[in-house]
């Protein structure tokens, strides 16, 4: 649906630009996003690169001088032409191979989307996973819609205190210049189902995102007919308070299907994306058992098609609601299912966390046949948390496979590389981007023009983060020293570490500041210094994980530092982009087994940048020796009581004895030969393996396949 308001200001000859502005097609694709920079480049900068807000500041004069002018109008309708050939291609992977498998789309059910920072419902690798999940589903030409939440006020902002505390920001989204629109009922209202809270009926609404092919919807409990608690219930992202968290996943499970339900689509793969949305499968049973059928007869139906994914090897990360939550909120439900209290409750038993709780995650695996982990580790991990639901199998024979993750290339990979490989490898090389053959061509480029891309993209990343350290300065809100802390000291000549992830314990964002002495020498050294950024958020109830970020924060301020470790307030997609292309190391230290996957570190490696990381998640999978560094040993190491020394110790050797004269060993051009032959083997045995391509492909393959009813009837 065009947006009215918006149509009107827009001359006949370019009005389909509305429609483009409201498809996040655009956002990976460079030819669209160079159409809204050409229509007003300072609007597109000052927007954060949001084509509708864009269209709504742009003077009704530049948009008509636009539509007559000879090259926008060129450019308009190749771009046009390019978006209608990707909608209407008849001829995509999956038609070719899977088209008579699935009779249906598969639905995707995640708490959050990360799909570009125009639309800020998302927290972190939950969401970007969904998010590349989205885009890639439109590119291989999966059927396939997403349920979730509109959150209007999304995630937080952050900012840091003088003190170096993080403050959390919640602004409400403008959704009059948010490429999302409304969904209407057939009765021309905004209330398109019902679910029952309690002793209440609450309405639910709908928003639409399209991502290419792949239709999104989100749901909203902000309308007339709520109260104003109950509209409040899906405002934020994540809220700590367990009543409001199950009346959450309530609606997003049980008024996610009856949404779909209501607006006619029939999938025929129900997929979580984590336990929260496994109510989803509750409501299907009732709906089978609504039918004639028996319980039993009707959860054996449904796990015949449904798909769980977890991304959560620490028993804390998986959801669990007190018996008393689940009597206030299921009371009635489980006689709809023609079941007891005691035969419900078991559906979310044992609860792994140690409590007398319904768990999400047991509740997810009882009711699917098709679960997976997404790392080969993670596999293991998972295996043995949930051993108990199959207590006669054998660990290695538990029904659980993995998946492991990848990244949407054209999302995360920078636009000077994207001109590299189209030199080298041809206009259509993303097609062939899950091809391992192919990438073995990379190492025949020449050195000198992987290194300048590099420079260039590094001397951006340090361009935009002394922007915003500058902007903060300019709107009065920082002193002097915090400019520093944000990074306006840093130099593009010297060697860059970044670290840039959600702060939590786990994820140790100190272990490299471990031993200070010991980082200001490595840091400080005259002919070698070194620079470190990191970036990243702690959620609002992680004590724990702000404490760390405050430690990080106060060392930056040490003048001994000389303003070398830097902290890039607000980590979102679009400073991940600059981030993950111009970092010249990217550091992951989790303690081992307790990171399922991880992306970011595939996004840094497809734009050249090597990982110093633990092997942990998808780097056990990925590190080849060659294509980046490994921090102590493998997961073998993981329940020693000297991990964070010991790793400590093979993170400073690796920097003093490997990495950092590896960098700075260039020839009289000043090019690092060394350094680029690990670049150039980090994008060729990453690109292929951990590409949302393979990812998706697999899911197709090995688990939407093998759920299908369609497969059932051949």
């Amino acid at each position: 649906m065009i947006n009215p308001t918006l149509s009107s200001r827009i001359p006949e000859r370019i009005n389909r630009i509305d429609e483009l502005a409201h498809n996040i097609w655009w956002s990976w694709h460079p030819k669209a996003r160079d159409l809204f920079k050409a229509l007003d480049y300072p609007l597109w900068r000052s927007s954060g690169h949001n084509p509708v807000k864009v269209l709504y500041d742009t003077s009704v004069e530049t948009l008509q001088k636009a539509a007559a002018d000879p090259a926008f109008v060129a450019l308009y309708d190749s771009v046009m032409a390019d978006f209608d050939a990707d909608m209407q291609d008849s001829h995509t992977w999956f038609a070719r191979n899977y088209a008579e498998v699935l009779n249906g789309p598969v639905a995707y059910f995640s708490m959050e989307y990360a799909l570009h920072n125009s639309l800020p419902i998302y927290a972190g690798g939950l969401g970007i996973l969904a998010g590349d999940m989205c885009k890639e589903a439109s590119d291989l030409g999966l059927p396939f819609v997403g349920v979730g939440f509109m959150y209007p006020q999304g995630y937080f902002h952050q900012h840091i205190s003088a003190e170096g505390w993080q403050q959390e920001i919640y602004k409400q989204l403008n959704f009059r210049e948010a490429p999302i629109n409304q969904v209407l009922s057939p009765r021309g209202d905004r209330t398109i189902t019902t679910v029952k809270l309690h002793n209440r009926t609450l309405a639910i609404g709908v928003w639409l995102v399209r991502v290419g092919r792949v239709n999104i919807y989100l749901l909203d409990t902000n309308l007339d007919e709520n109260t104003a608690e109950d509209r409040q219930l899906s405002a934020r992202l994540y809220t700590a308070d367990p009543e409001m968290r199950i009346q959450q996943e309530i609606i997003l499970g049980i008024g996610g299907v009856r949404v779909l339900r209501a607006l006619g689509i029939n999938p025929a793969i129900w997929h979580a994306n984590e336990g929260h949305s496994a109510f989803m499968n509750l409501e299907r049973i009732r709906e089978e058992v609504e039918k004639g059928i028996s319980f039993s007869d009707a959860l054996r139906k449904i796990q015949l098609s449904s798909v769980f994914t977890t991304h959560t090897p620490v028993p804390s990360g998986h959801d669990s609601f007190s018996h008393g939550l689940i009597d206030k909120y299921f009371d009635g439900f489980w006689q709809s299912l023609g079941i007891d209290r005691d035969t419900f409750l078991k559906l979310g038993q044992p609860d792994i966390r140690g409590q007398n709780g319904f768990n999400m995650t047991t509740l997810a695996m009882n009711t699917s046949n098709q679960r997976n982990a997404v790392s080969h580790l993670h596999e293991i991990e998972t295996k043995r948390m949930w051993k108990e639901l199959w207590p006669d199998t054998p660990e290695e024979n538990i029904p659980i496979c993995h998946i492991t993750n990848g990244v949407h290339v054209p999302t995360w990979i920078g636009l000077d590389f994207i001109r590299l490989f189209e030199k080298y490898f041809g206009p259509d090389w993303l097609k062939h981007q899950d091809d391992a053959e192919l990438w073995k061509k990379v190492h025949e480029i020449p050195d000198e023009e992987i290194w300048e891309i590099h420079r260039s993209l590094k001397a951006r990343l340090i361009e935009v983060i002394m922007g915003r350290a500058q902007l903060r300065w300019a709107e009065g809100e920082v002193n002097a020293q915090q400019v520093v802390c944000m990074g306006a000291l840093l130099n593009p000549q010297i060697l860059t570490i970044g670290f840039s992830r959600r702060f939590t314990e786990y994820k140790r964002p100190a272990l490299i500041l471990y031993d200070i002495p010991r980082l200001k020498k490595i840091i400080n050294n005259p002919r070698y210094p070194v620079q470190i950024v990191f970036a990243g958020k702690s959620h609002p109830a992680d004590f724990s994980g702000k404490y760390l970020l405050h430690k990080v924060y106060s060392l930056a301020l040490d003048r001994e530092f000389q303003g070398r470790i830097a902290f890039v307030e607000d980590y979102d997609m679009h400073v991940a982009r600059y981030l993950t292309r111009g970092i010249d190391v990217w550091l992951n230290t989790p303690y081992r087994m307790q990171e399922a996957s991880g992306t970011s570190g595939m996004k840094a490696a497809i734009n050249g940048v090597p990982n110093l990381s633990v092997r942990d998640g998808w780097w056990e999978e990925g590190y080849n020796g060659a294509n980046g560094w490994a921090i102590g040993p493998g997961p073998e190491a993981a329940y020693s009581p000297d991990q964070d020394k010991n790793d400590a110790e093979s993170l400073y050797k690796l920097l003093e004895e490997e990495i950092i004269p590896l960098y700075y060993d260039q020839d009289w051009n000043g090019v690092p030969h060394g350094w680029i032959k690990r670049v150039k083997e980090s994008i060729a045995s990453v690109m292929p393996r951990f590409s949302a391509c393979r990812m998706v492909k697999e899911y197709t393959i090995k688990l939407y396949s093998a759920a299908s009813p369609a497969k059932e009837k051949a």
